[in-house]
């Protein structure tokens, strides 16, 4: 049985489902042994188990570092429309009478302090997607593969969020108090949440922005492992050409 998951997972993360015969494919399957490939055996029945793991676990990796690299640096976050972290809701609610009262020197100065300070706090996950992938195991690859497009960003964050806000939090706040609005804004919105008036993921601008930090990174994950599964061969790696191109037929 962990042979059938593993090589329909193995299709799942190779392409959409629709480009493949799935039953044709694991024909025959059920009968042979687990673990390595038989002897002469060819394409995806030249498959080891060992080879298949490897090569997700490769390919989560590939998408980690992709997404730490692209936003662990200057304008990672504020120099990208899609990326880039706004205003708190609330505060977006008064940025216009802000700016009307010469205040808007202070918005900009925070919004460009909150991304700033996301993009110093993201290369501390490097370490923690690693050991993730590492000791990840046959049940999280089934999950990852069979759970849809955001398996990948899912798995990421069941395994890190924790240990990722307690990194993230300090951070962002070394960065966030050094401005004047940011302190002014913790110290009504901690109040304002008191009575409920304010979501707790906004009662202070560094907690807002570890969150919104993080959702971005799970997400760009999820993104470049969908951009490994759409094209595999493309990848780069002899490992990666090996395992997708037997499933592919190139």
């Amino acid at each position: 049985m962990k042979r059938v998951l593993v090589l329909a997972a193995i299709l799942a993360l190779a392409a959409p489902a629709h480009a493949f015969d799935w039953g044709e494919m694991l024909k025959g399957v059920v009968s042979k042994p687990g673990g390595q490939a038989p002897a002469g055996a060819t394409g995806v029945d030249a498959l080891s188990t060992t080879d298949i793991n490897a090569a997700l676990k490769e390919a989560l990796t590939r998408g980690a570092d992709a997404a730490v690299a692209q936003l662990g640096v200057k304008d990672g976050f504020f120099g990208n429309a899609q990326l880039k972290i706004p205003l708190p809701k609330n505060l977006q609610k008064a940025e216009k009478a802000m700016r009307m009262f010469g205040m808007g020197q202070q918005a900009d100065d925070l919004v460009l302090a909150m991304n700033r300070a996301a993009e110093a706090a993201v290369p501390e996950a490097q370490t923690l997607f690693v050991d993730a992938v590492k000791q990840m195991t046959l049940e999280d690859a089934k999950g990852i593969l069979t759970g849809g497009q955001t398996s990948a960003t899912d798995f990421f964050r069941r395994k890190t969020e924790t240990q990722l806000t307690e990194r993230f939090l300090p951070i962002v706040k070394t960065t966030t108090d050094k401005v004047g609005l940011a302190q002014q804004y913790n110290r009504y919105a901690g109040m304002a949440t008191q009575f409920n008036l304010i979501d707790k993921s906004q009662s202070n601008v560094e907690q807002y922005v570890t969150q919104e930090a993080m959702d971005r990174l799970y997400t760009l994950i999820g993104e470049k492992e969908a951009a490994i599964r759409a094209n595999p061969v493309q990848a780069g790696s002899a490992l990666l050409k090996k395992v997708f191109g037997a499933v592919t037929g190139k």
